[in-house]
C-alpha cells in the first residue's frame, strides 16, 4: 500500500514538474515577444517590464530546481522518471538563458538614438528571424507539454534558417553602410540582436534534444555527429 502511495505521489510530482517547466517556457516566450516590441518601438517602459519579469524567470528556475532535488531525495527515480528530471534540470537552464537574451535586447532600447531604419530591417530579415524564434518557442512549448518528439524535431530546420540569416548579416550590413553610414550605430545593435536570436535558436534546439532524450533515450547531438 505504501509503495502504491509513493508511486502516486511521484507521478503527481513529475506532472507538476512538467507543468511548471512548460509555464517557464511560456514566460520566456512572452519575454522574447516583448523584447521585439520594445526594441522596434524604442519603448523604454516595456523594456523596464522585461527587466522586472526576468527576476520572476530566475525565481522560477530556482523553484523548479528545488522541486527536482526533492524528487531525487524523496523518490529516488529510475528509468524514464530519472530521464525526465535530468532533462528538466537542463531545460530550465536553457530557458533561463533565453530570458537573459531577451533582457539583453531590451537593454539596447535606451541606447538607440533614432528610429530603426526599416530598409535595413528588411535586408537583414530581422522580423523574419524574430518570428522564427517565437515560432520555435511555440513549437517547443507544445511539444514538451505533449511529449511530441515529431514536433520537437521540426525546430532543427528553423534553427538552421536562423544560422543562415546570422551568417549573412555582416555582409548585408557592410554593403548597406557604404551608402548609409549614418545608421552605423543602429547596425551594431541590430547585429548584436541577431546574434542573440541565433543563440536563442541554439538553446531551443537544446531543449528539443532533451525532450527526445527523455522520450526515446537518445542523444540527437551524438547521433548527428556520426
Amino acid at each position: 500500500m505504501d509503495k502504491n502511495n509513493n508511486m502516486t505521489q511521484l507521478e503527481s510530482n513529475l506532472k507538476g514538474l512538467k507543468e511548471s517547466t512548460v509555464e517557464m517556457i511560456t514566460l520566456a516566450k512572452i519575454q522574447l515577444q516583448r523584447s521585439k516590441t520594445a526594441f522596434l518601438e524604442k519603448n523604454e517602459d516595456l523594456a523596464e517590464e522585461i527587466f522586472l519579469s526576468e527576476k520572476h524567470l530566475n525565481n522560477f528556475e530556482l523553484k523548479i530546481d528545488r522541486d527536482c532535488e526533492n524528487i531525487f531525495a524523496l523518490h529516488n527515480p529510475v528509468a524514464s522518471d530519472l530521464r525526465l528530471v535530468i532533462a528538466i534540470l537542463k531545460v530550465i537552464s536553457d530557458v533561463e538563458r533565453i530570458g537573459d537574451h531577451a533582457e539583453g535586447i531590451a537593454g539596447y532600447v535606451s541606447q538607440i538614438d533614432n528610429e530603426i531604419d526599416k530598409k535595413l530591417l528588411i535586408k537583414l530579415r530581422f522580423n523574419e528571424m524574430y518570428e522564427m524564434s517565437l515560432k520555435m518557442l511555440d513549437m517547443i512549448e507544445e511539444s514538451f507539454g505533449n511529449e511530441d518528439v515529431n514536433l520537437a524535431r521540426k525546430v532543427f530546420k528553423l534553427d538552421k534558417s536562423l544560422n543562415e540569416i546570422k551568417l549573412a548579416a555582416p555582409d548585408v550590413i557592410s554593403d548597406y553602410l557604404q551608402t548609409n553610414p549614418q545608421v552605423t550605430k543602429q547596425a551594431l545593435f541590430l547585429f548584436s540582436t541577431i546574434r542573440k536570436l541565433e543563440r536563442v535558436g541554439d538553446l531551443i534546439k537544446n531543449i528539443a534534444e532533451q525532450l527526445i532524450f527523455y522520450t526515446e533515450a537518445k542523444v540527437v547531438r551524438h547521433r548527428s555527429k556520426k
